[in-house]
């Protein structure tokens, strides 16, 4: 089961990927990557993978030593369980991105590579959004802060 979840991970994420990369202009891309619900079945992957080792993750996560963290993630179940959850924050990251460069008015054919970035590295990927984002200015009377994220 383990193996069969760590590759539907990525199934359930890919088609928003594909959509915020390469159908940006589409018009049930905006529809669909508005709602931050699409997170959500990479989340439940993640649910079902974690909370029946709970009593082994829990004392990893809540004083984490190398040691500890490695010994979790050694393992196939701790192996898939951090890539749901990855896959979980990098989609929701991106989203995010592709969100505010909507606004911002950057173009597509600079987010397709920040977004392919936050797929494959995903800190990096936020990294490069952070610094892309400062060339496009927010427009007068845009709406800004946290409801960006909802």
């Amino acid at each position: 089961m383990t193996e069969m979840l760590f590759v539907l991970t990525f199934a359930v994420a890919a088609p928003f990927w594909a959509m915020m990369i390469l159908l940006p202009r589409w018009s049930w891309t905006a529809r669909v990557i508005s709602s931050p619900l699409i997170v959500l079945p990479v989340v439940v992957i993640y649910a079902l993978l974690v909370i029946p080792a709970f009593g082994d993750v829990l004392p990893a996560v809540a004083s984490p030593t190398l040691t500890g963290v490695r010994d979790l993630l050694g393992t196939s179940d701790g192996a898939a369980a951090g890539w749901a959850h990855m896959i979980a924050f990098d989609l929701f990251v991106g989203r995010w991105a592709w969100l505010d460069s909507r606004e911002r008015g950057v173009p597509a054919l600079v987010m397709a590579p920040v977004l392919l970035l936050t797929i494959l590295l995903g800190p990096l990927g936020l990294a490069a959004y952070l610094a892309v984002r400062t060339r496009w200015p927010l427009p007068q009377g845009a709406a800004t802060g946290p409801q960006h994220l909802g």
